[in-house]
Formats: C-alpha cells, sequence, structure tokens
C-alpha cells in the first residue's frame, strides 16, 4: 500500500513539474508546448485531485481552435528558439501560433468522464466546450473521412509518428529541397529510439506542401500524396463521437448529427479490416492498398465500441512473444524494433485505451492483466513515454505528463475500478 501512495504522489508531482499555468507540457525539455491528446490525458490525471485544473487544461486547449473547427495538434502559447518546427515554420501564426495538424480527439471522451465525478461544478464548462467539440468532430467528418474511416494527411495526425503503416505512402516523397533543420528530440533522447532522418525529411516536406496552400483543407486533400485512412483515429473518433453525443442527450441538445456520424464511422471502422492479415489494418486511400500493419492501434477497436473479439487471437499471439504487451508494432514482423519510437515499443498511454475498451466488451480478465502489465514496467522503469517490450527498459521522454495522468486515472488501485467508471 505504501509503493501505490508513492507512486501516486510521484505521479501528481509530475503533472505539478510539467504544469504551466493554465496548460500542461509532454515533458520538461523535450516537448516545451501543448500537445493536443497529451493535453487532454493530462486533464484526466488531473481530475483525480484537482477538478478545476483540470477544467482550465481542457480550455486552453480549445483556446486554439481554427474558426473551421480544427483543434491543432501543437499549440505555441510561448515562444521558444530551441523547439522545431516552430509555427514559423508551420506558417500558422494566428492568436495562438499552432501546427496546421490535429491529433486524435480524445477529449470529448475525457471530458464525459470528468463530467462524471465533477457534476456540480462540470457543467458550466461542458456547456462551453459542447459546441466546440462539435465543431472539431465536424471538421473530421467534412475533411478526413474516407468510406467512413478517418484518413491522416501527416503521420503526426495519428499521434504514431513513425509507425510502418506509413512507410509505403511516405516512400512516394522524394522531399527535396526541406533545407537544413535542427532536431530537438536527438538532442534530449537516443537517435535509435527516434524516427530517422529520411522520415523527418518527409515528415518536414508535408508541412512545407501544407504551408504552402495555406493550409486550406479542400486544396490540400486534392494534391498531398499522403492520405491513410487510420485505425487510430477512426476507432478513437467513434468511441468520441459517441460520448460526445451522451454528453449533448444530457445537456437536452439535439444530437441527431451526432448519431448519424457514429453511424458512419461505425461502417468505416469496419472498413478497417483487412482479411489477409485477420487484423484491423490502415489503408493507403491513394494506392488503395493495405498496410500489412498489426498495430497497438489495431486493439483500439474495443475501445471504439467494437464487439468484436477476433482479435483476441493476436492479443494472445503477441503476449506469448514478448513479455511486455502491448507493442506498438507486431513483435513477429520484419519490421519490428523494439526500441524505435512507435516500430515496436510500448505506450502506456495506448494500453489504457486498449484495457478500457477491453473491460468495456466483457474482456475484463485479460483487460485486468493488462493493467497489471502496465503497472509493473511503470513501477519497475519508471514514468517514462514508452518501453521496451522485451526487456521493460524504459525509453523516450522521462517525468511524462501522460504516463503519470494515466496511471491516476486508470492504473492507480485508489478507487477499487482501476479509476474508471464503465460508461457502456
Amino acid at each position: 500500500m505504501r509503493d501505490q501512495r508513492d507512486m501516486d504522489a510521484k505521479a501528481r508531482a509530475i503533472l505539478r513539474l510539467n504544469d504551466r499555468g493554465n496548460y500542461t507540457v509532454p515533458t520538461d525539455g523535450l516537448y516545451p508546448h501543448q500537445w493536443n491528446w497529451d493535453s487532454a490525458f493530462a486533464a484526466l490525471g488531473l481530475s483525480t485531485f484537482d477538478p478545476g485544473r483540470a477544467w482550465t487544461e481542457l480550455e486552453a486547449l480549445f483556446s486554439g481552435q481554427w474558426g473551421n473547427g480544427m483543434v491543432p495538434h501543437i499549440l505555441y502559447h510561448e515562444h521558444n528558439d530551441g523547439y522545431f518546427p516552430g509555427p514559423d515554420v508551420w506558417g500558422c501564426n494566428g492568436r495562438i501560433p499552432s501546427s496546421g495538424i490535429s491529433q486524435p480527439p480524445v477529449a470529448a471522451t475525457i471530458i464525459r468522464r470528468i463530467w462524471s465525478t465533477d457534476r456540480i461544478s462540470g457543467e458550466k464548462r461542458v456547456r462551453m466546450l459542447y459546441p466546440k467539440l462539435v465543431a472539431w468532430h465536424r471538421w473530421f467528418m467534412t475533411w478526413r473521412v474516407d468510406r467512413g474511416a478517418v484518413c491522416i494527411s501527416h503521420p503526426w495526425e495519428a499521434g504514431r509518428d513513425n509507425a510502418p503503416d506509413w512507410d509505403d505512402a511516405l516512400a512516394r516523397i522524394t522531399a527535396p529541397n526541406v533545407g537544413e533543420y535542427q532536431r530537438r528530440d536527438t538532442m534530449t533522447v537516443d537517435p535509435s529510439m527516434r524516427p530517422r532522418k529520411r522520415d523527418y525529411d518527409r515528415y518536414i516536406w508535408l508541412v512545407n506542401l501544407g504551408k504552402r496552400v495555406g493550409w486550406d483543407a479542400a486544396r490540400l486533400s486534392e494534391c498531398n500524396p499522403f492520405r491513410v485512412a487510420d485505425p487510430t483515429m477512426t476507432f478513437i473518433l467513434l468511441r468520441a463521437n459517441r460520448d460526445l453525443a451522451a454528453i449533448g442527450r444530457e445537456l437536452g441538445e439535439d444530437v441527431r448529427g451526432l448519431d448519424g456520424w457514429t453511424d458512419r464511422l461505425t461502417k468505416g471502422a469496419l472498413s478497417l479490416w483487412n482479411s489477409e492479415i485477420g487484423s484491423y489494418d490502415a489503408r493507403d486511400i491513394l494506392s488503395g492498398k493495405w498496410t500489412g500493419c498489426i498495430s497497438n492501434a489495431s486493439f483500439l477497436c474495443w475501445y471504439g465500441g467494437l464487439r468484436d473479439h477476433r482479435m483476441m487471437r493476436h492479443f494472445h499471439r503477441i503476449g506469448r512473444s514478448v513479455p511486455y504487451w502491448v507493442p506498438s508494432h507486431d513483435p513477429e514482423s520484419s519490421r519490428f524494433d523494439r526500441k524505435r519510437y512507435w516500430r515496436g515499443p510500448v505506450w502506456p498511454v495506448m494500453n489504457t485505451l486498449i484495457g478500457i475498451g477491453m473491460d468495456e466488451a466483457g474482456l475484463v480478465d485479460e483487460a485486468r492483466a493488462l493493467r497489471d502489465k502496465t503497472a509493473d514496467l511503470v513501477r519497475n522503469g519508471g514514468f517514462f513515454e514508452y518501453f521496451d517490450p522485451c526487456d521493460g527498459s524504459p525509453a523516450g521522454g522521462q517525468d511524462f505528463t501522460w504516463t503519470a495522468a494515466i496511471w491516476l486515472a486508470w492504473i492507480s488501485e485508489r478507487n477499487g475500478t482501476g479509476g474508471w467508471e464503465r460508461f457502456n
């Protein structure tokens, strides 16, 4: 019990360490700005001991929402010459300088969760955030959907930056004349754990393309050579949209439009089933080809609300292949890299979403086992960004906000339910 109290205290201390007043950075030094889904998870963790600060976090995130509804993946509240790419590279120097792409929209689900524990003071905050959430979801449904599945226009948009899912689509880009630049991540973290330069050159080429067309969504959808239907985005938006409709009903709003989006997204999620590998998979929109990747995003099907147990075969197979779950890429794949960012390591934040979905789908024992494995990683290795699935060694940024947040909101036993109530 003493260990549990110590871990809870450390997690709260990390959230305070990374607190910048009204927003939280992912980790001190490596990521010095406000990141979209990191911030939503920060709010979830903060809500376990400071609900008012949690609402402020979410309000700061939506303060950077664009007029078209998009919520950027980075908000540059403060100037920082040391971080690349900055707002000048993106060409997005609005009221709050930002990037030109979005990230997985976990916010509606997390807002619903926080409101369930803060009903009285939370209602006013929810009423202010609700129309902003609807506008963001509408942006996705307008500009990022193909056959009902949600597409990404840049690998960073999925949050799984250098996943093997994107290799073939990125190979179409030669990335000429991106210029010289200095990455911050490889100055702070072992370069063998980060995306390779050839990939980063392509990331910057895509940023430059967006800047050239003024981040006009219609023009970008026509000229962008990178457009991939992504399980991460699809399952997360499907879940978030269902939760947003539930919020709307409680507020007395007309949610028929949201329900229509949910129906469309459900069909889109089903369209990501690749029967050749027996898994949910990413699909290259331009070539029509599957990426052939079984990733941790494939297991978000339960989080998205699909009661589809076909993925359990892979879950058990992968569990026999590596001692720590769920690796970001299939360890039996030739593209598996146990330490390189999204090409193999375990991400506790993704385990959280997978575990919540499994529990809601009735896979209670498996969800408990995954939570225990994740707890072991964090307890033994510390509050790091990600972990080696073969030996459990920590990697990436340390004192990481979302790892501390999910410890408090999902792993901690304080509430006897893993800190998470079932909504469905």
